[in-house]
């Protein structure tokens, strides 16, 4: 049984060869190809507030609402990208990082709060081991 195999080329080796016999408007084509920004696994856009970049639009939209509740008194302490230990004294490391950890003022509880777009499984399971290991539920917006 014979194996196909790919043979990739490089742009630059597309130009330089006689061979592919491609016109400029067919290389102009492949060059917009190769500088086109490429399309998240999730869908998500990475989108900037204050200074910040973050991982989706839903996620900057949630921390422009959390600066807002900060300012009014609503909550306090407000905190990104807060990272969890879920196997502590285990062989391997095994963290969650919360998009956002902040105090409820009218309960004086932390609040710990992910934008969720997708959950997938390794998600679900952190999500598991966070309410197992620190009895914390997380809250999904």
């Amino acid at each position: 049984m014979k194996r196909k195999s790919k043979a990739s080329i490089t742009l630059k080796e597309l130009k330089n060869s006689t061979v592919a016999g491609l016109n400029a408007e067919a290389i102009r084509e492949l060059e917009e190809q190769e500088d086109a920004p490429k399309k998240s696994k999730y869908g998500n856009n990475r989108t900037e507030v204050d200074g910040i970049w973050f991982d989706s639009a839903k996620e900057a939209a949630r921390y422009s609402t959390l600066r807002l509740m900060e300012r009014a008194g609503l909550i306090r302490d407000l905190r990104r990208q807060v990272a969890f230990e879920l196997n502590d004294g285990g062989t391997h490391s095994l963290k969650y990082i919360a998009d956002f950890v902040y105090i409820d003022c009218t309960t004086s509880l932390q609040v710990v709060e992910d934008a969720k777009g997708f959950r997938t499984q390794e998600y679900l399971k952190r999500r598991r081991l966070m309410k197992n290991v620190h009895n914390i539920e997380i809250k999904e917006v």
